[in-house]
């Protein structure tokens, strides 16, 4: 037997029903204010049913799901992937001074644009 649904379809993050039975994501001691994108989300829905709650959801690209983001001066982690000597694709991190940072850096991490 199938049930009623009402299914939404949130543009965004500031759309109606995007961040419906979302939890804030808590502050982890690294990170410092909430992310300007998800508001402290770090994702949002792009399609969810009103009537059973079942939903598809997209990842912040600005603080990549962590839901804050750094406004001072420690360095930051950010992911990355390269090729390792053995031949094959892998993780790694890169830590980047806030000194250092552009404007390309801050479009998918979890910084802030620096201070012009």
């Amino acid at each position: 037997m199938s049930h009623g649904s009402n299914i939404v379809y949130p543009s965004g993050p500031d759309a109606p029903h995007a961040f419906d039975i979302i939890p804030l994501k808590p502050r982890n001691g690294t990170l410092d204010a909430r992310c300007p994108v998800c508001h402290g989300y770090g994702e949002w829905n792009t399609e969810i049913d009103l009537v059973s709650f079942r939903c598809k959801r997209a990842v912040c690209p600005r603080c990549l799901g962590a839901g804050w983001v750094e406004t001072g001066s420690d360095p930051i982690s950010l992911p990355a992937i390269e090729l390792a000597p053995e031949g094959y694709p892998k993780w790694v991190t890169h830590c980047v001074p806030r000194d250092e940072v552009t404007e390309e850096d801050t479009a998918g991490g979890t910084l802030l644009a620096p201070d012009v």
